[in-house]
């Protein structure tokens, strides 16, 4: 059943991510979508490795101990979707969608840790989840504010 859920989310996620380059600027989205990727390579790696956080069942588990699938495309592709949600927006505005999609993201994951063999918390919580992504977004939405307007 695992190996199901992580083909039907590989699908989800490059359906999305070439649906999501349908809108302009697709330098931005592209740059929001290889910054998410990069940053997350760092939590990732030290949440794993620290053994907070483990994944048994996960795309290339021979050669990687965090998951390629939810760092490297699922989560860069949803702060895509964010940033898309919040381009016009103002900061009040930006704070609560941003907790909107985190609450999303972290109540999928606490789901699939509870019903799954994907996930495994040892020390790590659904409120490390919940802080953690709020954060990154937030950052990563704020770092291209600061690229467009050194852009203009």
């Amino acid at each position: 059943m695992e190996r199901i859920i992580l083909w039907s989310l590989l699908i989800i996620g490059i359906t999305l991510f070439f649906y999501s380059l349908r809108k302009t600027p697709i330098k931005d989205l592209i740059l929001i979508f290889l910054l998410t990727s990069y940053f997350t390579i760092f939590l990732g790696v030290l949440v794993v490795e620290e053994k907070m956080i483990e994944y048994p069942i996960s795309f290339l588990s021979n050669y990687f101990s965090s998951s390629l699938l939810y760092e490297y495309l699922l989560l860069p592709v949803v702060c895509i979707y964010f940033y898309q949600a919040t381009n016009y927006s103002r900061y009040p505005s930006i704070i609560l969608k941003c907790a909107l999609y985190t609450s999303v993201l972290t109540s999928i994951e606490v789901l699939l840790e509870r019903y799954t063999d994907l996930i495994e918390y040892h020390t790590w919580t659904w409120i490390h989840t919940f802080i953690s992504i709020f954060f990154l977004m937030m950052f990563i939405r704020i770092l291209m504010k600061l690229i467009n307007r050194h852009d203009r």
